[in-house]
C-alpha cells in the first residue's frame, strides 16, 4: 500500500488507467490484526489510519512524509468499526462499542486497545485545541435522505460538522447507513470546490462490492471498492457509487472552511 499520495489533477485522471486510478485514489489494505496502518494524502493534508488491536496496546506509527512525526499539530476522529474497544486519549479511557465515535484535539496522545475492535482514525491539521468528545452512535440524530424509489434511502449520522455541537478546527465526518433495498449513495451527487473528502465503506459482505463514481462531472471516472476499503475525493471530483449489496461508510471532510452546507449539486443530466 502507498502510503504517501501526492496532490493529483482533474486532467491526469481523465486518462488514467485502471490501475493508475487505483494506486492515486484507493485506500486499501489499512486493517491489519495487530497492526496499525496509516495513508496520508498531500489533499488538504488529510490521514487516515486503520488500527486492529489484538491483546496489547497500538498507537499511530509516525508519518514521515509530513515531518516531525506528522501528528503533535493534528485533531482526530476516531469510528469503531468492529467489536467493543478503549480509545486511551493522554490517560483518560473512553470505551467505544460498534459505530461510536470519538474526536480528540490538537496535541492528543491515542492508545488503542480491545481485541475484536476496528477502529478507523480520520485526521486534519489543527490551528487550535478543542476538547475531548466522545460520540455514541446511538446518540447521533440520522437525517434521512434519499427515497425507496430512488434505491438510496439512507440515515446521515453527523458526528462533528459545521455548526454542531462537537467544536473542531477543520475536520468533520460521521456514518451514512443505508436502508434495506437501497444501493445508491450521495446521488445526485456534488462537489466540495473547498474540501477534501474521503469515503471509508464497511458492513459490505465479503463478495460485495461498490462502483464508486469519482472524477470531474464531464469526465467520471469509478473504481470498484471493497469492504473497509476506501476513496480519495479531490475538490474537483465528485463522490458517489452504487452497491452490489447493503453497506455503510464513513466520510471525513477537510478544507479551509467548516460549512458544512458549502457544496455545489451536480444534475444527473450534466454526467458523462
Amino acid at each position: 500500500m502507498n502510503r504517501d499520495r501526492h496532490a493529483s489533477d482533474p486532467v491526469s485522471a481523465r486518462t488514467a488507467s485502471t490501475q493508475e486510478l487505483r494506486d492515486q485514489y484507493l485506500i486499501d489494505g489499512l486493517f491489519v490484526e495487530g497492526e496499525a496502518r496509516t495513508l496520508h494524502t498531500a489533499e488538504d493534508r488529510m490521514l487516515v489510519a486503520g488500527v486492529v488491536p489484538l491483546d496489547g496496546d497500538l498507537v499511530l506509527p509516525e508519518i514521515e512524509a509530513v515531518g516531525d512525526g506528522g501528528l503533535e499539530r493534528r485533531e482526530f476522529g476516531v469510528i469503531n468499526l468492529g467489536g467493543d474497544g478503549e480509545v486511551v486519549v493522554d490517560g483518560e479511557v473512553h470505551a467505544l462499542g460498534h459505530r461510536d465515535g470519538l474526536y480528540a484535539g490538537r496535541g492528543s496522545s491515542l492508545v488503542f486497545r480491545g481485541r475484536g475492535a476496528r477502529f478507523y482514525v480520520v485526521s486534519a491539521p489543527a490551528h487550535a485545541t478543542h476538547p475531548v468528545v466522545l460520540i455514541p452512535f446511538a446518540d447521533t440524530v440520522p437525517v434521512e435522505l434519499g427515497s425507496e424509489d430512488g434505491a438510496g434511502r439512507r440515515a446521515l449520522h453527523r458526528y462533528v460538522w459545521g455548526d454542531g455541537p462537537v467544536a473542531s478546527s477543520q475536520l468533520q465526518f460521521g456514518v451514512t447507513v443505508l436502508h434495506p433495498g437501497a444501493v445508491w449513495n450521495t446521488f445526485p451527487p456534488h462537489l466540495h470546490s473547498r474540501r477534501t473528502e474521503i469515503y471509508l465503506y464497511f458492513e459490505l459482505e465479503p463478495a460485495a462490492r461498490v462502483v464508486h463514481l469519482m472524477g470531474e462531472p464531464a469526465h467520471t471516472r469509478h473504481l470498484i471498492v471493497g469492504n473497509e476499503e476506501g476513496v480519495i475525493a479531490p475538490r474537483w471530483s465528485i463522490h458517489s457509487g452504487a452497491g452490489t449489496g447493503r453497506y455503510s461508510f464513513v466520510w471525513a471532510m477537510a478544507g479551509d472552511n467548516r460549512d458544512y452546507g458549502d457544496l455545489t449539486g451536480v444534475s444527473p443530466e450534466d454526467l458523462r
